[in-house]
């Protein structure tokens, strides 16, 4: 089966080219056809021509925001077997494999887990306090409890899933709860969910401030929460099929 790398992109000139590069070299490693689907959601510096370069295939989403980003390049690619990961540095693409091989052995979402309560690893200073103390562990607690989902890291950034399962979830979110959306909606569906510990590194960034801000999206996570949590008792789960 084909996989594709979908990386979100918006002026990430100091890291892209690694990103594309460290996905490329992996799935060369791997031995299976692939892609990586360079995201641009508006960049003004020369992330797109850098990417390129690297051997990414690059496509520009109008919609701004996060969500609209990933929904868009998602729906761009080409593979069975989708990986998303962010473009800053932060997360370790050679960590492909451990993704592919949950989504071969038949699970249709494959979390990343950066947090040491699910046996991941964190760079210091690499996740800002608030989020990792308060936010992340809230959510991710939230969504085991009121959904059930067997996860730590409900906002982690890289994760695989199949084209089939995704293109189910009708994602409304376009900007950072897109993230936590697709786990829950995933969830609704009856999807097979599984997390794999990773590490996450600071941010590699020099020239661009980060996307993320933080009681802005929070709250925007927070009512995503409750207006899913609401419409629970109404959605009649669906049996989804695997595509592994």
């Amino acid at each position: 089966m084909k996989l594709s790398v979908v990386i979100p992109c918006l002026n990430e000139s100091d890291t892209i080219a690694e990103c594309v590069g460290a996905a490329r070299r992996t799935i060369k490693a791997l031995g299976i056809e692939g892609e990586v689907v360079v995201v641009d959601n508006g960049s003004t510096d020369r992330s797109q021509e850098l990417a390129s370069a690297a051997g990414a295939r690059v496509v520009w989403i109008e919609a701004r925001g996060y969500g609209s980003a990933l929904d868009g390049g998602i729906r761009a690619s080409t593979g069975a077997f989708i990986i998303m990961g962010d473009a800053d540095g932060s997360y370790d693409f050679r960590h492909i494999p451990l993704f592919l091989a949950k989504l071969q052995e038949g699970y249709d979402l494959v979390m990343g887990c950066r947090m040491p309560s699910g046996g991941g690893t964190m760079e210091p200073g690499a996740m800002p306090f608030l989020h990792r103390w308060l936010g992340n562990p809230m959510f991710s607690l939230m969504t085991r409890w009121w959904f059930g989902v067997p996860i730590h890291d409900v906002n982690c950034g890289m994760r695989g899933f199949t084209r089939d399962v995704y293109m189910r979830l009708e994602p409304q979110a376009s900007g950072m709860s897109f993230a936590a959306e697709m786990v829950i909606k995933a969830s609704l569906l009856g999807a097979s969910i599984v997390e794999v510990p990773i590490a996450f590194q600071r941010d590699g960034r020099k020239h661009s401030p980060p996307h993320l801000k933080t009681f802005r999206d929070g709250w925007q996570v927070l009512w995503m929460f409750m207006t899913l949590a609401f419409r629970k008792a109404r959605l009649r789960p669906a049996s989804v099929q695997s595509s592994g």
